[in-house]
């Protein structure tokens, strides 16, 4: 930590309610997200991780209080053995803030797939982790949010929210003009979202990508409960698939070319489809890991489950199209081909359930 960084007031009254000592600006982190993030050396030596929500105050809010939910019902559950993540120190609910013991030196799992780090054990890791979560007793919280998540969000198929207009950028406008007139996709969706709504129901991370996901000295944390509820199993097994099966589309053009052709703009469509199939085969083992974690520490999953996941994977590249589309003007041809896939995952979850490796 090097940074020379104001810590707010409202995070150091925090602080100092819970004995934690004085932040030193200077040995110190500001963290990027959509909210205020912290990481600090205290005078008494501790290193602490502080975070105050940003946004629209009701929405703030209510991601704040699933964050509390989530330390509450955990430690209320009795904490099964082996589910990691970072020490919560404690909160302040009105000043929307909130202190974690501070993971120094941990790399997140988008960091470590990136340099191809993130292997089986890892993935099978993250399935146990994730296992215990939707194990935890919901009953020990009778409160715990039951609202399920917004996206996807059906009712911009029909027109986009004035506010979502205005501020979006023309990336995302592509997007919604691409998906609007697809009433099959719309179709799809509204089925998935009522098979889910007569599923049965977890607790659930609710958000999970593979930057949730942190290692350090050897043990794999999950973190990030903002999104927290009773909800659908399959969004959480889903969403780790779709963060892979993103990961194959990514690397298709950037993969080396076959002898005779030039550039990636130049692969036909074919090949295109060969190439993303053969970066699917070798990256759903990750998945297959995953789900066998799963079962370790969940035995009592339902049957449909894994067609579920694989309609949730799908949207969640289609997700991932509109998260990279934020602040450029246009689609790229990846993001493009990417939300062609979920598509099809969408419309074919139960083909495309063995293909993702879900076998929860």
């Amino acid at each position: 930590m090097t940074d020379d960084i104001e810590v707010p007031s409202s995070a150091r009254r925090l602080m100092d309610r819970l004995g934690l000592g004085e932040p030193d600006g200077r040995d110190g982190v500001s963290l990027p997200g959509r909210n205020a993030n912290f990481a600090v050396l205290t005078s008494s030596g501790r290193r602490v991780f502080l975070k105050q929500l940003h946004g629209s105050r009701r929405d703030a809010v209510r991601r704040f209080r699933r964050m509390c939910d989530f330390e509450q019902i955990a430690v209320a559950g009795g904490w099964p053995d082996g589910l990691s993540t970072p020490v919560c120190l404690g909160w302040d609910e009105d000043e929307l803030t909130i202190a974690f013991e501070w993971l120094e030196g941990a790399r997140s799992g988008h960091e470590l797939a990136a340099t191809e780090e993130f292997g089986n054990e890892l993935a099978n890791q993250a399935g146990r982790l994730v296992g215990m979560v939707h194990s935890l007793d919901p009953e020990q919280q009778p409160a715990l949010e039951t609202d399920p998540p917004r996206l996807p969000p059906l009712d911009f198929f029909d027109c986009l929210p004035l506010d979502y207009f205005a501020r979006a950028s023309g990336g995302c406008l592509e997007g919604w003009r691409m998906l609007q007139p697809d009433t099959a996709l719309a179709a799809a969706l509204c089925a998935l979202r009522a098979e889910e709504a007569h599923a049965e129901r977890t607790a659930a991370h609710c958000d999970l990508r593979l930057d949730q996901f942190f290692r350090q000295d050897g043990t794999l944390y999950l973190c990030d409960w903002e999104e927290f509820r009773m909800a659908d199993p399959a969004r959480d097994v889903g969403s780790f698939a779709g963060e892979w099966l993103y990961r194959a589309v990514l690397e298709i053009p950037s993969r080396e070319l076959d002898p005779g052709i030039a550039e990636p703009g130049h692969l036909s469509h074919q090949e295109v489809v060969e190439r993303g199939v053969r970066e699917l085969d070798r990256l759903r083992t990750r998945t297959v890991a995953f789900c066998a974690g799963y079962r370790e520490s969940r035995t009592a999953a339902d049957p449909g489950l894994a067609a579920r996941a694989a309609g949730f994977a799908g949207w969640h590249l289609i997700d991932r199209m509109f998260a990279g589309a934020e602040g450029r003007p246009r689609l790229t041809a990846v993001e493009r081909a990417a939300a062609g896939i979920g598509r099809s995952a969408v419309l074919a979850p139960g083909k495309f359930a063995s293909a993702l490796g879900l076998e929860v």
